[in-house]
């Protein structure tokens, strides 16, 4: 092993960086948490009070019900409708380069140049959406002020911008498939829905659970989109739009860790979340082993 010193040596920046900047914090706020402290004066080991004040909390669980409702809303459109271009691509023959490239491009545009074109896309008074509508007799639509509406314009938001990741994902699994197997399949008579459900994804099943997990994780920890769209001020009571409606569990973690300045419990609000989200991914990943195995 000592042999290896210079290898060791090559890569150790990597990992004192880590150490630095990721684990040690990770682990210094779960000692916060049990800690009542404003980032300046002394602190005071208060135990599971933060904890115990956390469950009496309503703004706290009204963020966890936006997050949640935000994350089904995003979710499940991002995998469906990221499945459905995959393999609407697979078939595709020419410029399959150019659509790769034009569905990939909102993931890697800037989140904040998303929330801004959003917000004025669906701005209330004077948003494109609203323009088209009341050329066809609608009335304007809420969109920024309606509590369902807000979540629904984030996940919107969210589904733009992660559905051509997973498109991705899908794309490189749709081609690892053999083309024999289609071509058995259609000399048994199956047609392209048979053929898609018995064939194509019980093969991308390992594949689909990972992108399930990864868009789990990723749609609980919304935070940018909420609060660029509605241009909050970190000082506002409204955090998140009109009766919070936009107020997600890592906006209120901010708010109340870098506003407030009540670092103990801003750290215990993350540990709980992250509690959450492990449960969470356990529950999808033993839903999609079980329809594998049955």
């Amino acid at each position: 092993m000592l042999s290896h010193w210079r290898q060791y040596l090559a890569i150790s920046p990597f990992y004192l960086v880590f150490l630095a900047f990721s684990f040690f914090p990770v682990l210094y706020s779960l000692y916060l948490a049990f800690q009542r402290w404003d980032g300046i004066g002394d602190m005071h080991f208060v135990g599971l009070q933060e904890f115990r004040f956390l469950w009496k909390d309503p703004v706290f669980w009204l963020s966890i019900r936006n997050t949640l409702a935000i994350w089904v809303l995003s979710t499940v459109p991002t995998l469906v409708g990221a499945l459905v271009l995959a393999t609407l691509l697979h078939s595709v023959r020419r410029f399959k380069g150019f659509y790769r490239i034009a569905l990939y491009v909102p993931n890697v545009t800037s989140i904040v140049a998303v929330a801004i074109f959003f917000g004025a896309v669906f701005s209330n008074n004077f948003g494109l959406v609203n323009a088209i509508l009341d050329t066809v007799g609608i009335s304007p639509v809420p969109w920024l002020s309606n509590p369902w509406l807000i979540k629904l314009v984030i996940a919107l938001l969210m589904t733009w911008m992660w559905t051509g990741y997973n498109m991705i994902i899908y794309l490189a699994g749709l081609q690892t498939i053999p083309k024999e197997i289609y071509e058995a399949a259609k000399l048994d008579g199956a047609g392209p829905v048979r053929t898609f459900l018995q064939i194509t994804m019980p093969i991308m099943r390992p594949i689909i659970l990972f992108t399930v997990i990864i868009s789990t994780i990723n749609g609980l920890q919304s935070f940018s989109e909420p609060q660029i769209l509605f241009a909050s001020e970190a000082a506002n009571p409204s955090l998140g739009g009109p009766g919070q409606a936009g107020l997600t569990t890592l906006l209120y973690f901010y708010q109340s860790a870098f506003v407030n300045n009540d670092y103990g419990y801003g750290a215990a609000i993350v540990w709980a979340f992250f509690v959450l989200i492990i449960v969470l991914v356990l529950i999808n990943w033993r839903l999609v082993q079980r329809g594998r195995k049955a």
